[in-house]
């Protein structure tokens, strides 16, 4: 069994900043793509960032220069750096993994998400 965990999501004030993080456990043999997602209420879930295992990065417009994608594959983990926060970018964030398990069957997987607030 696979499992992501997201973490640091929380409440921040404008212009803020929030790390995030996700960690993969589980029957994993390879961990190609990591992503971030995220999902308003009323809205559908968008990309956000995604990064290789050599470390290549991308992100959406909507986020680039404020948000930094990077992961650690000795951890089995992606972090998603957040500053300058808006209240545009209250959400719930997903982490996403495209993955190989032990028996090598290749799937993408879902973390549970973490709460971002950005308000006063």
């Amino acid at each position: 069994q696979v499992q992501l965990v997201e973490s640091g999501g929380g409440l921040v004030q404008p212009g803020g900043s929030l790390r995030l993080s996700c960690v993969a456990s589980g029957n994993i043999s390879e961990i190609y793509t990591m992503a971030w997602y995220r999902r308003a209420p009323e809205k559908a879930r968008e990309f956000v960032a995604a990064v290789s295992p050599g470390g290549r990065s991308q992100v959406d417009n909507s986020v680039k220069g404020r948000f930094t994608i990077s992961r650690d594959n000795a951890k089995k983990s992606m972090f998603l750096q957040m500053n300058n926060l808006e209240p545009e970018d209250t959400a719930v964030y997903y982490c996403n993994a495209d993955l190989r398990d032990i028996w090598q069957r290749r799937f993408e997987y879902w973390g549970q998400g973490t709460q971002v607030t950005v308000s006063l």
